[in-house]
């Protein structure tokens, strides 16, 4: 299938406005310009439905996708470690001080091979946009090359990403053998980036935007954390780190600074707007409060919170403050690239938090958080619209002056997972379907502001 840049496109579909809301898209016109963004769209029981179709249609400029498919927003992932992805599946049995010192540390050290990077983010990069993910968000490493290669390869496959230079200093907290020599070569190595991302002459309309990345709290001197946060206001830089994800990292930032991870993150001018917060997992309802005072966003990994943090998000808490929200898979901690997937823990692990899990308890004290649960039309949300606005970027939305980011699913394709009887589902109950047992094989067509990437049909076309 090929791109839609200033198509008229003829599909039905569905997206989420807002948490709990799904507006399903029934024989829907969506007109997308030539730079990928959608112009216009034109529901089937509007007054010039039919003659916007028709002039397009003498245009030779409309594209009716197949009958039976759907079309969906693309995913929007808020948290990947991208120089951890040859580690998927596998460490996910120790304490996360361990993990990282035994485990994670080593596999980014190996990241000063230029060749090793290159195999491993393109293969990630690939991965993602099969799986759906067109807009993603990564932690890279110390190294400047890698970086850059892994800018190099999104601008190259047409990706959505944003992408930091780890920054992390601290000789206590940080191996020898893998950790910036200082504040000042942090922030040279963070410029760095910054200065390739945004000079790339294939990445004039900022597909790929560089972030400032301080890996968390205790791995950065006071000296770094105040120079990044420095740095992200004089460049307009989004700022990705962790707050508040597991017992020891909570506990490790209130005995150094007397103060939560929100709260000192706020000191150094790193809480602001189009910054996103891994995890929060153990934030107070005050530091909910600074964090929707500025505009801050959290990344909510459901999938690696049941490994590493020994706490459950209060995600509904967090949306009922009007915080904004959005998904992330957390590779590797979290053992799966497909964004699916971590909706899905999202449902659950909501349930969980609100039912608990001790079977000696009666089931009115067996929980004192009633009314946690979400359902698959927050997920979706979470996973698209709400992603889009925690990085202030216009995607995960079928709507004029957003993106077209969009996946087109197949539910009958040969190797799927989906099963849809058409006299059992139809309307949201399709959609509950897609977003609970989709898979790779399902995903027939990737779009990235209209430019075709990724999809078993744009492998198809490939061979």
């Amino acid at each position: 299938m090929d791109d839609l840049k200033g198509k008229l496109v003829r599909a039905c579909g569905f997206h989420a406005p807002a948490p709990g809301e799904i507006e399903t898209l029934g024989d829907t016109l969506i007109d997308i310009a030539r730079d990928g963004v959608i112009r216009d769209v034109v529901r089937s029981d509007e007054a010039r439905y039919d003659r916007v179709m028709n002039e397009a249609r003498r245009a030779a400029r409309l594209v009716e996708l197949p009958k039976g498919r759907f079309l969906l927003p693309g995913l929007v992932d808020l948290h990947i470690h991208a120089p951890q992805y040859p580690q998927v599946g596998n460490a996910l049995d120790v304490p996360l001080e361990d993990w990282l010192q035994t485990y994670t540390f080593p596999i980014e050290a190996r990241y000063a091979d230029a060749a090793f990077a290159r195999r491993s983010y393109s293969l990630l990069v690939e991965d993602l946009l099969a799986s759906g993910t067109t807009t993603a968000m990564y932690y890279g490493t110390i190294h400047d090359e890698a970086n850059r290669l892994l800018a190099d390869i999104c601008i190259e496959r047409g990706q959505r990403a944003l992408i930091g230079k780890v920054a992390m200093d601290h000789p206590d907290q940080c191996p020898d053998y893998y950790r910036d020599k200082n504040a000042k070569a942090a922030i040279a190595g963070t410029q760095s980036l910054i200065d390739h991302i945004r000079s790339h002459p294939d990445n004039v309309d900022g597909r790929v935007l560089p972030v400032v990345t301080p890996r968390f709290i205790p791995s950065c001197t006071d000296a770094l954390l105040e120079d990044l946060g420095a740095l992200a206001a004089d460049h307009g830089c989004h700022i990705q780190t962790h707050c508040s994800e597991s017992d020891w990292e909570h506990a490790f930032v209130k005995a150094r600074f007397g103060a939560s991870d929100a709260e000192s993150l706020d000191r150094f001018g790193l809480l602001r707007e189009r910054t996103v917060l891994g995890h929060g997992n153990f934030l107070s309802a005050a530091d909910m409060d600074r964090i929707r005072a500025r505009r801050a966003a959290v990344a909510h990994c459901p999938l690696s919170n049941a490994y590493f943090s020994g706490a459950v998000f209060p995600l509904k808490d967090a949306l009922q403050k009007g915080l904004r929200v959005g998904l992330g898979t957390d590779i590797s901690a979290g053992a799966t690239v497909s964004l699916f997937d971590s909706a899905r823990s999202a449902i659950t692990a909501s349930r969980m938090l609100e039912t608990g899990t001790d079977p000696d308890l009666d089931p009115d004290s067996r929980s004192r958080h009633g009314g946690a649960r979400i359902d698959f039309r927050d997920a979706f949300h979470l996973a698209t619209a709400g992603g889009g606005a925690a990085l202030g970027l216009p995607v995960g939305l079928f709507r004029p002056g957003f993106q077209f980011d969009a996946i087109l699913i197949d539910p009958d394709a040969p190797l799927g997972s989906i099963r849809l009887w058409p006299e059992l589902h139809d309307g949201e109950q399709i959609l509950q379907k897609i977003i609970f047992t989709a898979a790779r094989a399902n995903i027939e067509q990737v779009w990235v502001g209209g430019a075709a990437c990724a999809g078993t049909s744009f492998d198809r076309r490939a061979d």
